[in-house]
């Protein structure tokens, strides 16, 4: 009977290791002119369930949040400070996986904006408005 009840317990466990968070590392751009706003930053953010660590580089606006949480999660609790906040939108300039580098002159020495935040995603926008202009659209425009 103890086997049994022992069997139990460890299958409790292993159930809860499946819903786990992993561990992510969180870079978020956020705007801090003063000590106050860089500390309800890292208040607000310490405070979460599953942080580990809170780093803050004001000078870069940068926000390290290290821990067993979800980005998006990071991401809206940094928000509800009232701070204009985004992911942190930079790559390193030698990363080699950078299609075209995009120059951002606010970007850190170093670094260039991600592309891949840049691009617009494909969607039935691009299509309308190819056929905005087509002659099989009898509602094209009759400018021609």
């Amino acid at each position: 009977m103890g086997g049994a009840v022992s069997e139990l317990a460890g299958a409790g466990r292993e159930r809860r290791s499946r819903k786990r968070k992993q561990f992510h590392t969180v870079e978020l751009k956020v705007r801090m002119d003063c000590d106050g706003c860089e500390l309800k930053v890292r208040n607000t953010l310490a405070t979460m369930k599953g942080v580990e660590s809170v780093d803050i580089n004001r000078k870069q606006q940068k926000v390290t949040v290290q821990g067993f949480v979800e980005p998006q999660r990071v991401l809206r609790r940094a928000q509800s400070t009232g701070k204009r906040t985004e992911l942190w939108p930079y790559v390193p300039y030698t990363n080699p996986y950078v299609a075209p580098p995009s120059y951002d002159k606010r970007a850190p020495p170093g670094h260039v904006r991600r592309v891949d935040s840049l691009i617009a995603p494909a969607g039935g926008q691009e299509e309308s408005l190819a056929t905005l202009f087509s002659d099989d659209n009898p509602n094209a425009c009759s400018l021609m």
